[in-house]
């Protein structure tokens, strides 16, 4: 290697095992101190030998034989004091403190960092200070000869950390974060700029964190399989163990999705028999999904606060605290910060979620991403069906009009692809899907995507139940509940107090019994839907 046009600098560690021993025997042993100097390829200026005091004496002997070896070299002994070689933190608050005393200047000569030497922390100190340019120079490694009869002064590798040099290197990273993407996307060649630049991002982010992350976006976008598939990567990449855990968080209220999350001592609530150890538990170590995060209660949203904060928590009706340490995905389609302008999510817990936040748009914002996607579903048809199921061309063009135009508002996203898709491949007759069958699937779409008749007649009540519900409680409404609901609802918009629409509510049934309560009636009914906050009242 060509280093003769400025003067070479070499810092070093003084090995005490290395290059230390038994002085009577020096020169019959491989030094890697010694062994660099004396060389017709690499001459060395100037040699900074770092030692500890207690090892003082061995370090001059070694400096002399250095000077020995090569009297054109300067061989400076440099005592720095670490008390531990192993912790990590003390030996690279001295290195750095070093390096700027040393102060190397790379304009007037080259600098080797020697890393054979010291213990193993020392080596990754040295290495991370040159990786950031704080020493200024290359890494240089020496090898004990690999036979007898050949040098014994063995070989040495300097080592550039300039990655941009090995074209390689480069591709192979820029290789695994495409195969990185592509597993994040299901293999699906996606062509949504906005999408893949989001996706980029997110096997990023998912390669260098456990911090929690939070994927917002409607119904059916895709959260949950996202959010295995980051599950995946990681694991790939060791970057967890343990198991992918998920909870959709509107399907339990109260005990149950304490008992759900946190796990219950045996006898906490009636029906507990046994003691139960809870979802958190289970994702220790791997990733914990909570879709529908924003239908939590507020006392569970307090209790994942703290199980993500400290990495610990309190099992219902226990008084012994359990650990579990868990990457946190959550996953909604609520407007987390107007439901904590509402008081209905606590601005602590949003905060400590809302790290990293990737929106995942509606199926019908990517019109160039259905074709690639339908072909996701009919592979996906065809391994669940265990037969081959292909379109005609004439089918395909048909579908793919209708898909990407105006009149398919895709409003279940990827359900709905997924279940016209699967539809049409379990009716197509000899596996292959037809215009008929295209014909007949888009009907049923534009169908089931139609408002219902009585719509004009419900908007009304629907409009004043939004008002008050979140999505996931609306959605699971039968519509008598509705109708009663509503009329509740519009009885206390009439009424100047919870009581008053208590009066007016109860006007028949309160005459039979021996004590009224209207207001508490009233209250425990709405509790029912979730309606904590009392409702609109007249003025």
């Amino acid at each position: 290697m060509d280093m003769c046009a400025r003067p070479v600098s070499v810092l070093g560690i003084y090995g005490s095992v290395l290059d230390g021993g038994k002085p009577a025997r020096r020169w019959d042993r491989w030094r890697p101190s010694v062994s660099l100097l004396g060389r017709d390829d690499l001459v060395v200026s100037k040699f900074v030998l770092l030692h500890p005091a207690r090892v003082k004496d061995g370090a001059i002997l070694v400096a002399d034989d250095m000077r020995q070896v090569s009297p054109e070299t300067e061989v400076v002994l440099r005592e720095v004091e670490i008390q531990d070689p192993w912790d990590f933190e003390e030996v690279y608050g001295v290195f750095h403190d070093l390096a700027d005393q040393l102060a190397f200047d790379p304009e007037k000569e080259d600098l080797l960092v020697h890393i054979t030497t010291g213990t193993h922390v020392q080596q990754i100190c040295l290495f991370l200070l040159t990786e950031s340019r704080r020493l200024p120079g290359r890494l240089v490694q020496t090898a004990p000869p690999s036979a007898r009869g050949s040098d014994r002064r063995g070989g040495f590798s300097i080592i550039d950390l300039d990655l941009s040099r090995y074209d390689r290197l480069a591709a192979r990273f820029a290789q695994e974060r495409r195969q990185g993407e592509s597993m994040l996307k299901s293999g699906i060649a996606t062509r949504n700029l906005a999408f893949n630049r989001m996706v980029a991002r997110i096997e990023q982010v998912a390669g260098a964190t456990r911090a929690p992350i939070l994927l917002l976006g409607p119904t059916g976008a895709g959260k949950s399989l996202l959010a295995r598939r980051i599950h995946d990567l990681k694991r790939q990449r060791n970057g967890v163990a343990g198991a992918f855990v998920e909870l959709n968080c509107a399907t339990l209220k109260g005990d149950a999705a304490m008992s759900a999350l946190f796990g219950h001592a045996k006898g906490a609530f009636t029906g507990a028999v046994t003691e139960r150890a809870g979802l958190l538990r289970a994702a220790d170590g791997g990733v914990l999904l909570l879709d529908e995060i924003g239908e939590l209660g507020v006392d569970e949203q307090a209790m994942l606060l703290r199980a993500l904060e400290e990495k610990r928590f309190l099992p219902l009706g226990s008084d012994k605290e359990v650990a579990s340490d868990f990457q946190l995905i959550a996953g909604t389609n609520r407007d987390l910060k107007s439901d904590v302008a509402q008081g209905r999510f606590r601005a602590d817990l949003l905060a400590r979620i809302d790290l990293w936040t990737f929106t995942l748009p509606p199926l019908r914002d990517r019109p160039e991403d259905i074709e690639p996607n339908l072909d996701f579903e009919l592979e996906s048809a065809s391994r669940a069906l265990s037969r081959r199921v292909t379109m005609s061309h004439e089918a395909r063009d048909s579908f793919l009009s209708f898909a990407r135009s105006p009149a398919a508002t895709w409003a279940g996203n990827f359900r709905d692809l997924n279940a016209a898709v699967m539809r049409m491949a379990t009716l197509a007759a000899g596996g292959r899907i037809t215009r008929d069958d295209v014909r007949e699937e888009v009907a049923r779409l534009e169908a089931a995507w139609a408002p219902p008749a009585s719509e004009s007649a419900t908007s009304a009540d629907d409009e004043l139940l939004r008002e008050v519900l979140t999505q996931a409680t609306f959605e699971t409404l039968d519509r008598f509940d509705r109708v009663q609901l509503a009329d509740v609802l519009r009885v206390c918009q009439q009424s100047r107090s919870l009581a008053e629409a208590g009066r007016t509510l109860f006007a028949a049934s309160r005459t039979r019994r021996s004590t009224t309560n209207d207001t508490d009636r009233l209250r425990k009914y709405l509790a029912k839907f979730r309606i904590d906050e009392q409702p609109p009242f007249a003025g």
